[in-house]
């Protein structure tokens, strides 16, 4: 497989240029002494705050850092109203963002960065967030883009002769058409760089040149002269601090002594590497070394730790470049268009509301007008606040009504549910109660077994029945004692799965509880018992004989959770829905005849939002349902 040579971050690294245009730098004893200074001194004014704060971000090697200081900086920016000061800010972060990897977020902070950069009239700071902005859709491989932007912010360079900026641009814009297997016209920009460094002596430049170079060669196979030049880049480097592109350029001397068969050289560099790129949170480079060294792992006959890292590339691979990202990142480009003509609208609109008030300043002769003026707009304020009151009332009348409306319409649901359900085993009893005198007088004992199983059965529907009927009641009525303490969870599952356990045998269901360790939550204990054995019941009526039935218990976050599946009828997806309301049908069937009128999910439902947690549903019909209900921990 041949290694794609990835330099585009490192060039994003190069001259920030904020419109203070401090040279390049990450170095930590500036760092350290403005934290000193902050430390020492009282009472800033807020401009001098936002310059310590910009600066600590912009000198900061580390990403999280030049996103909080950024992030502080730009509070101060937008209190003191300085575009510039804020175009600065947006900047930094969109540079943390995307040493991060987080593209979509840090398109964003660009754009607004461009935005403010132009309403303060700093054409450079344009050019040097449009250039960032490139670099992004460099890195998720959309080259048209990426050079759309890159040669506008050449353009602006060029205009300024601003040599540092354009020499930097020079350099990236050969390393997009060498990513883009264009090697000729890369070096031809590479070589315009590199002279521009030269002539202003700017050593970070001049290292860049030599990797990059050193790039170009190792793609051409001319490894001797490519190793030289990568390691002359990587001492300048290393004296300068500025660890990624040393990790990027020891990727390629892994490349380069892979080729040659010096595999133990070539995992030493790609090793390095990756460790970079871990201590820097830097996930192109971590995606980049994971699968150098799963190539070379492979090379040199180990497979297990070839299939480590390959798996490691994937993961990084695609958490960076999937088609979410590029969903977003286009509809961001797309908002920054229409925000840009919209810029425009809002300041022709600006102009003429001015050229308005110039000329009605005119009008302005007496102050009789003036004082007419203000009681006219006092008299429609009041009837304008009038109406407002008036409309707002019948909002809230109409609100109410509504309401009352919906909760007529469910009470009528409800009794009509109730009266359809309970008539049946209701009926039951009539029936039997006739076939009880026959079978007693023709002596038939098996068939008087038989009716008390039926009159079991419906005598326990109606129970249960009733049961949910009147604690679905007194929820609604506010009046379920709601006591909470600490419950084991280990302890109250193993007690309903007790309770449960006939009635699964008689179903012939593998009833299993999976308790590994105790969980406590904080909840009303008689609740959380209703909403296990509800669920349990509910498992149990409507899957298959032979089939199974689980409790689990476990921790996610702050929550407890309690998991019942089944291996049952499943749930369609159209019902889901409505699941824990009483819209739609709710009458169904269980797999052996089991009647339920769905009152029990309603129960869980209640009793889950008593207890401050939630419940999610996952089911596919024929293959099983899974309830999970979340709890809050015992955290005291």
């Amino acid at each position: 497989m041949r290694f794609k040579y990835q330099i585009k971050f490192i060039l994003a690294c190069i001259f920030m240029g904020f419109f203070f245009f401090y040279s390049y730098s990450q170095d930590q004893g500036k760092k350290d002494s403005i934290l000193f200074q902050l430390n020492q001194s009282k009472d800033l004014s807020e401009e001098k705050l936002y310059k310590a704060y910009e600066r600590l971000a912009y000198y900061s090697s580390k990403a999280d850092s030049n996103i909080f200081y950024g992030k502080i900086a730009l509070n101060l920016g937008e209190k003191l109203g300085n575009n510039k000061y804020m175009a600065a800010c947006y900047k930094h972060i969109g540079d943390g963002l995307r040493l991060k990897g987080l593209f979509p977020e840090a398109i964003k902070n660009y754009l607004e960065s461009i935005k403010y950069y132009r309403l303060a009239g700093d054409m450079t700071g344009v050019a040097v967030a449009s250039f960032s902005l490139g670099d992004v859709f460099s890195l998720n491989e959309d080259h048209s883009n990426c050079l759309r932007y890159y040669m506008q912010a050449l353009e602006i360079f060029k205009e300024n002769k601003d040599s540092t900026h354009l020499a930097t641009a020079l350099l990236n814009i050969g390393d997009e058409f060498f990513n883009n297997d264009q090697s000729d016209s890369a070096i031809i920009y590479f070589q315009r760089s590199k002279a521009i460094f030269n002539q202003i002596d700017y050593p970070i430049g001049t290292a860049y040149n030599l990797g990059n170079i050193g790039l170009v060669l190792a793609k051409k196979g001319q490894h001797a002269q490519a190793e030289e030049n990568i390691n002359r880049a990587i001492s300048i480097l290393d004296d300068l601090g500025d660890r990624y592109p040393i990790a990027v350029y020891q990727t390629s001397l892994a490349d380069i002594y892979a080729e040659r068969g010096e595999y133990n050289r070539a995992l030493k560099y790609a090793k390095s590497s990756l460790n970079i790129g871990l201590e820097e949170g830097l996930k192109e480079q971590i995606r980049d070394a994971s699968l150098k060294l799963s190539e070379l792992y492979k090379s040199a006959g180990n497979s297990d730790e070839a299939y480590t890292y390959l798996k490691q590339y994937i993961t990084y691979r695609d958490s960076i470049n999937n088609e979410e990202t590029i969903r977003k990142m286009a509809d961001l480009r797309t908002e920054y268009e229409v925000a840009k003509k919209q810029s425009e609208v809002d300041l022709l609109s600006e102009q003429a509301k001015l050229n308005r008030m110039v000329a009605w300043s005119a009008v302005f002769i007496i102050a009789l007008l003036l004082v007419l003026t203000i009681a006219l707009l006092k008299i429609y304020r009041i009837k304008d606040r009038a109406v407002r009151i008036v409309r707002q009332r019948r909002r809230v009348i109409a609100a109410q009504r509504n309401k009352l409306d919906e909760v007529n319409k469910t009470k009528d649901r409800f009794f009509s549910i109730v009266s359809h359900d309970i008539r049946g085993p209701i009926s039951n009893f009539q029936g039997i109660s006739g076939l009880i005198n026959v079978l007693a007088d023709s002596k038939d004992v098996d068939g008087l077994k038989q009716l008390g199983s039926m009159m079991e059965a419906s005598a326990k529907e109606v129970s249960e029945l009733l049961d949910n009927l009147l604690e679905w009641a007194l929820s609604q009525e506010g009046r379920i004692p709601y006591d909470p303490q600490i419950i084991s969870l280990r302890e109250i599952s193993q007690s309903n799965l007790n309770i449960m356990l006939n009635m699964a045998i008689a179903k012939n269901i593998d009833l299993v509880g999976q308790l590994p360790e105790d969980v406590t939550i904080k909840a009303d204990k008689n609740s959380v018992s209703t909403i296990i054995r509800n669920l349990l019941s509910n498992a149990i009526k409507f899957t298959p004989e032979g089939g199974n039935v689980t409790l689990e218990i476990g921790e996610e976050a702050d929550f407890g959770v309690i998991q019942v599946k089944d291996t049952g009828i499943g749930i369609p997806k159209e019902k889901i829905e409505n699941l824990f309301s009483l819209k739609g049908t709710r009458s169904q069937w269980g797999t052996k005849g089991e009647k339920g009128i769905g009152l029990g999910l309603l129960l869980v439902h209640e009793f889950v939002e008593l207890n401050n947690g939630r419940i999610e549903v996952e089911s596919e019909e024929e293959k099983g349902t899974a309830f999970k209900v979340f709890m809050p921990l015992n955290i005291s």
